[in-house]
Order: C-alpha cells, then sequence, then structure tokens
C-alpha cells in the first residue's frame, strides 16, 4: 500500500466530524506534509473530508448512491448565499426535507424532525422549538436571532441560518438545488457497473506466457489488465500481443504500457465514446493514485444503457422537456414551438434545434440499424426564424451508413419553407 493510500485508508477510519489537519496527519502517519496535503484534498474530493469556515478540515459521512441527492446545511449556506448564525458542527449533517413556517407554533412543529430544515422568519418561539426538535433553522428577510438561541445551536450542533432573501425565494432555490441532484443521481457512472477484479482475473507483469494461457484457459479471457505487486495497473495485454512472445519473455515486454483507464465517477456515456473511437473491449477502472479496482467491458456499458433508456426518470432534463412537444408518426416528425421552447424574441432558440436533432435522430438509425447513436459532429445553418405556435417539420436523408459512423442530413421546414438545415456525422454502438 502506498503512503498516499495508507493516508486515506487513516481518514476513512476517523469518527465522523473529528477534525483534521495536514500537520497531525503527517506526524502520526510519519510522511512529509506536502503528501498529507495531497491525500487529503483527494478525501475532499471523494467525498470523505469537508472544509467548513471557521471550524477546519472534518472527517464526514460519504455519501452512497441514494443519498446523492441529499444537500448538506454547509451546501445549503453556499447556495442561498447566507451566513451561520450558530451550530457550525452541525454543518455536516445532511436534510431531507424542508418546511415552511407560516402557520401557529402547534401546528409547525407537527412537520418538524431530524434532518428537517424550517424556513422561516424572525419568530423566534417558533425558532426554538425547531431547534429543540432537532431541525436546523433558516431565517430569511436578512434577519438574526437571539443570544439564547444561539447557545442552545451550538450546544446541540444544529445549524441556525440566515439568508438576505425571501421565504419564496429561498424555497425555490432549495427545491432547484435539490432537484438538480436527483438528477444527478440518475446519470449512470462506472461506480454503478463495475465488477471488482480478482487475482485470477489480472495478470502480473512479472508472469510469463504459459501463466497467461493459464488464466485464459480457466477465465475464457484473452484481455487482461497487467497489474504489479502492488496492484497498479502497468498496461494491457491481449491475444494479439502474445503472438509474439516466446515462453520465457514476461507480459511486461509486450504488453500495451499507459492503457486508457477510468475511475469511479466517470460517465457511462463516455467510457461508450472511448470503447468505440479506440476499438477496446475492456477498460481497466482505478483510484487517482492509478490502483486498479475493477474493470468495465463494452457488453456491461450498453447493458446499462440500454436498462437507463427504460427506467421512468424521476427528474427532468431540458432535452426531457423539448422532447415533450415532439410528435413522432409513420407520417413524419413534428414539433410545435411552445412558449417554453422560445427565446426573449418570440422566435425558436437556437439551443432548441440542436436539442430536437440530438432526440430525433435516434429514432432515425434505430429504424435503419436498431442501434444506439451518438453525435459526433454537428454544423447546423439557420435560415428563418420560427415564430411561436408555429409546427415544423424534422425530415432525415441518410448520406452514407459504415459499421461504426454514419453520416445523415437533417432538413428543418415550417409553412413550407426551410428554416434550417444540418449535417450530423454520429457513432453507432453495437
Amino acid at each position: 500500500m502506498t503512503k498516499h493510500e495508507q493516508i486515506l485508508s487513516y481518514i476513512e477510519s476517523l469518527a465522523v466530524g473529528q477534525k483534521i489537519s495536514v500537520r497531525k496527519v503527517a506526524k502520526d502517519l510519519s510522511v512529509s506534509e506536502g503528501t498529507a496535503y495531497r491525500a487529503i484534498k483527494d478525501a475532499g474530493q471523494i467525498g470523505l473530508v469537508a472544509t467548513i469556515d471557521r471550524v477546519g478540515t472534518v472527517r464526514i459521512e460519504k455519501k452512497s448512491r441514494e443519498q446523492i441527492e441529499q444537500l448538506t446545511f454547509g451546501e445549503i449556506v453556499k447556495i442561498i448565499d447566507g451566513q451561520v448564525l450558530g451550530g457550525r458542527n452541525g454543518l455536516i449533517k445532511t436534510l431531507t426535507k424542508f418546511a415552511i413556517g407560516a402557520m401557529e407554533i402547534e401546528d409547525v412543529v407537527k412537520y418538524l424532525s431530524t434532518h428537517t430544515l424550517l424556513i422561516v422568519g424572525n419568530r423566534k418561539d417558533v425558532q426554538l422549538a425547531a431547534l429543540k426538535r432537532g431541525s436546523a433553522v433558516l431565517i430569511t428577510g436578512g434577519f438574526s436571532t437571539s443570544a439564547e438561541i444561539i447557545k442552545y445551536a451550538d450546544e446541540h450542533d444544529l445549524p441556525i441560518l440566515s439568508s438576505n432573501y425571501d421565504t419564496y425565494l429561498v424555497a425555490n432555490i432549495i427545491n432547484r438545488a435539490m432537484y438538480n441532484q436527483r438528477i444527478r443521481k440518475e446519470i449512470l457512472v462506472v461506480e454503478d457497473i463495475v465488477k471488482s477484479v480478482k487475482e485470477e482475473t489480472v495478470v502480473f507483469d512479472n508472469m510469463k506466457l504459459a501463466d497467461y494461457k493459464e488464466k485464459a484457459r480457466a477465465t475464457g479471457h484473452s484481455r487482461f489488465p497487467v497489474i504489479d505487486e502492488n496492484w497498479k495497473l502497468v498496461g494491457i495485454i491481449t491475444s494479439k500481443e502474445i503472438i509474439k512472445m516466446e515462453e520465457y519473455d514476461t507480459l511486461a515486454q509486450f504488453m500495451t504500457k499507459s492503457p486508457i483507464n477510468v475511475q469511479l465517477s466517470t460517465t457511462v456515456a463516455n467510457c461508450a465514446h472511448m470503447m468505440i473511437w479506440e476499438g477496446i473491449e475492456l477498460l481497466p477502472v482505478t483510484t487517482t493514485s492509478k490502483k486498479l479496482i475493477g474493470v468495465i467491458t463494452r457488453k456491461d456499458v450498453l447493458t446499462a444503457m440500454q436498462l437507463l433508456s427504460r427506467q421512468p426518470q424521476v427528474g427532468e432534463t431540458i432535452n426531457d422537456q423539448i422532447a415533450r412537444h415532439i410528435n413522432i408518426t409513420n407520417q413524419g416528425i413534428q414539433v410545435q414551438t411552445t412558449p417554453l421552447l422560445t427565446n426573449q424574441y418570440g422566435t425558436l432558440s437556437k439551443a432548441v434545434f440542436v436539442a430536437i436533432i440530438e432526440e430525433t435522430v435516434r429514432y432515425e438509425m434505430r429504424k435503419l440499424k436498431k442501434l444506439e447513436v451518438m453525435i459526433e459532429s454537428l454544423n447546423i445553418i439557420y435560415i428563418k426564424t420560427v415564430q411561436i405556435e408555429s409546427e415544423i417539420d424534422v425530415h432525415y436523408d441518410m448520406l452514407d451508413v459504415g459499421r461504426n459512423f454514419a453520416k445523415l442530413e437533417v432538413t428543418m421546414s415550417s409553412d413550407g419553407h426551410h428554416v434550417a438545415k444540418a449535417m450530423i456525422i454520429c457513432q453507432m454502438l453495437d
């Protein structure tokens, strides 16, 4: 285990809420302060620690994929441009819901519990009642609170925040932030599909040809990640490379060095792009220090993308909203220009033209080859503006189709006149 990995393991073993300093980590593990600083910075990127103003760096609970839509109170402070009046040590806690204190105190308390944020004005009785039930408090309108309430918040590590925005605006900002987190959760990443590696599914750089053949016979695989004694990824070996090997040669002499690899946070769509573009079947998954932790295959990536396309989505992206205005029938593709799709001049937004192409080109390619596609190049010419409440007809002409790529020309018309033309080059994910 490298020093970097030792520090990460040490940080992970600390209790949630414990303070961490570069000097203390360096002293406890007998490493340089530079090494400790880099490891703590990486720990922050993977969600093990967080830096809180006037508190310092503390160990936090790492969010799982199921918890990713939950925001911490510290993140709320940044979102609303607020300030912390008390309970700073509780900023690392997460909230699962928020409530607005716009009723009598005996009714407000019915909605309060731990992991709740109460949004309220300068009603000190409601603020204190919320804290006593384990809820954090956000005071709107730029108001402050009493020393008694701040003292209680500090003693129980319950954040009490203040914002200059009014209650309605604050609620909208927080709701949008939670909505964005929910959409982020739905984006598939490597962590969702990775297969952990075992010793029988990898080869070491000092192995010989006979060792490779034995592994291939036992597993039925022809591609293996090559690692050193510390499980650090050093190469990839396939059946193409071993053709040139003799019995006494080592795999390190013939492997492909510095192979393409991904990390747990890489999106599955990005992996699909790399696999098609580079013509590879297997991607090693590594840590930031290049230690091998798993592999994904082209089959894993395509299966995951197909399953995702069949799942109901919780949050709508901009493309989802535009897709609802697209009507695909046997007669063709029509788009209704509603106010949502227009710009400040009342004409169809340029970004909507691109989104329409993105959403409809997949339909055209599935008709032809029943394959998923990824747009590689898109050149669009805008000929005329499209007014609100107009209807657009979208027509595709297939110019060239190969095994992995296709070239298409798209024409958009409204009221018998061409309004836009585009040339598309797309990859086909087989």
